[in-house]
């Protein structure tokens, strides 16, 4: 993909977005069977379905593509990153989806020496779609058909919105949102906050609990093209992909508006 049409592959991605979502909400509109994997982390058909589509339809875009996976790599699918992959969570929130709150997520990104440099997070529920490349900005795509270019917000005076995770909380990140000067808190499912920042909705997401790749790089995808930043801590760097040495597992991060 190296090279090509940004029009072209927002395009695919998000028609494979949308194929895949349209598997989830067939799923979520009957019975849910949950199953967990060995991480004790629950898993739905709705996550296989998913996943099943996006990967057929990146291989018919993208022939011979790398592609990391979340189901793939629980199944132990072998994988080696190179300089350019497609990450795919097909179903992020998945906690989200069984308790039935909308807050979940189709994520595809694609990452080039480490960096995620276009993605889709789509969230068939709400009827939401966010779309973004490095060349071409960052979107959001209503259910009506709307499109409107999306941008993070400069630091507010009247103080931060902060965003986190809904079942993932921990005392490191209420510790770390004392030391801001926060107005007010905000809590959402999956990668829609990352989105929440790109689109000028808060301006702080901590993360101190485990995350893997495929829970972030498209999130990063939308927020950094929409001007805002996603860092390591503690080196500051930004959050970067391709960590096969480590298990895929992220380090702690902050994500930011601008």
């Amino acid at each position: 993909m190296s090279g090509g049409d940004d029009a072209g592959l927002m395009a695919e991605l998000e028609r494979i977005a949308l194929e895949a979502g349209a598997a989830v909400m067939r799923v979520y509109a009957a019975a849910i069977n949950v199953d967990y994997k060995t991480d004790s982390s629950p898993v739905t058909d709705a996550d296989r379905c998913a996943e099943d589509v996006i990967l057929k339809r990146l291989a018919e875009v993208a022939p011979g593509a790398p592609v990391l996976s979340e189901e793939a790599s629980a199944a132990g699918r072998d994988f080696v990153p190179g300089a350019e992959f497609f990450l795919v969570d097909p179903l992020d929130g998945t906690k989200e989806f069984i308790s039935r709150n909308g807050e979940f997520t189709v994520n595809i990104a694609l990452v080039q020496n480490g960096a995620p440099v276009a993605g889709v997070v789509y969230a068939p529920a709400l009827e939401r779609l966010y779309l973004a490349s490095r060349a071409l900005g960052a979107w959001r795509i209503d259910g009506g058909g709307e499109r409107r270019p999306i941008r993070a917000r400069r630091r507010p005076k009247q103080g931060l919105v902060a965003v986190a995770s809904r079942n993932h909380r921990s005392p490191e990140t209420d510790e770390y949102l004392k030391s801001l000067d926060i107005a007010s808190f905000a809590e959402a499912g999956s990668s829609l906050k990352f989105c929440l920042i790109a689109e000028g909705a808060a301006d702080v997401y901590p993360r101190f609990g485990r995350t893997m790749e495929w829970d972030t790089g498209a999130g990063q995808a939308v927020l950094e093209a929409a001007g805002g930043s996603v860092v390591e801590l503690p080196s500051g760097a930004p959050l970067a992909y391709g960590k096969a040495a480590r298990g895929y597992d992220n380090p702690h991060f902050i994500a930011r508006g601008a």
